[in-house]
């Protein structure tokens, strides 16, 4: 299992960890999606390699910003 720790701002709300959720969800091999906004964090637990770019151009479509690390 790989896991994707990211930090993401802008979630103000349960609403904006449920849109991130059903997105991220959708990519193929992602088993589990965990967002958090008091925290601000994305984790995202999949069971084969993903596109790290394609996940950022998603939350970035969303509204929201990944922070480099």
């Amino acid at each position: 299992m790989k896991e994707i720790n990211l930090k993401v701002n802008g979630m103000h709300c349960k609403g904006c960890e449920n849109r991130i959720k059903n997105l991220l969800s959708t990519i193929d091999g992602v088993d589990e999606v965990i967002a958090n906004h008091i925290n601000g964090t994305v984790v995202i637990k999949a069971n084969k390699e993903i596109d790290l770019k394609k996940i950022r151009e998603i939350i970035d479509d969303l509204g929201f910003e990944v922070e480099e690390n």
